[in-house]
């Protein structure tokens, strides 16, 4: 059961995880290393490789979705924290890194971390770079769409404006244009006598003279 929970959780895009567990045992290494003969270091080597083949398949067999509502994790980084007992288990079995790769398992050992945790942050800057050219694209798509919207309400706002004019034009031209337009009509009942207390501006009235 203590082998289930993982030792480190690295964000991944896309809401992606990256799993590394370092709890492989490292027994069988230490007793090889300390072996006083060679059938003790061939057991013991034997036991190293297949401690490691054993967490190799545990670590494939786990469903940490369920566990700890991890999102789907392409890969487990299987930390082997000393790199010599990594390097000999490879030596004794040529096929133990395709084998884990098969279980979607990569070992890595504390150069090989490294890199791997550079590779991790060199795909989180091409994310965001990449979201930031999305976001760009939206905003900018947003801003064209509010400018034609404005672009459009300025032409109905001119299109008034020139109804307007032409409103006006044709109101004033009923007011001063032509014989017996309004303003003669109108000032000539003044003239006959009709009691206003207000005038028509004297420019309206030169203007109607001259139609």
């Amino acid at each position: 059961e203590r082998l289930k929970k993982p030792d480190l959780i690295i964000n991944l895009p896309d809401h992606k995880h990256l799993i590394i567990d370092s709890k492989v045992s490292l027994t069988g290494y230490e007793r090889f290393f300390n072996a006083e003969n060679e059938i003790d270091e061939k057991v013991s080597l034997k036991n190293h490789v297949l401690s490691i083949q054993k967490h190799i398949k545990e670590l494939g067999t786990k469903n940490y979705t369920d566990l700890y509502g991890i999102n789907s994790p392409d890969y487990v980084i299987m930390f082997v924290p000393i790199e010599p007992a990594l390097m000999i288990a490879l030596q004794h079995d040529h096929d133990l890194y395709l084998q884990a790769l098969d279980k979607n398992v990569v070992m890595v050992s504390k150069s090989t971390l490294l890199a791997t945790l550079s590779t991790v942050a060199s795909i989180w800057k091409q994310e965001d770079q990449k979201r930031n050219v999305l976001e760009i694209a939206s905003q900018a798509g947003a801003l064209y769409d509010k400018f034609e919207g404005l672009v459009q309400d300025l032409l109905k706002v001119g299109k008034q404006i020139n109804a307007s004019q032409e409103g006006y034009k044709a109101a004033m031209n009923k007011l001063t244009e032509g014989k017996g337009n309004l303003i003669t009509r109108v000032e000539n009942l003044k003239a006959l006598g009709a009691k206003t207390k207000k005038s028509i501006p004297a420019n309206l009235l030169e203007r109607s003279k001259d139609e």
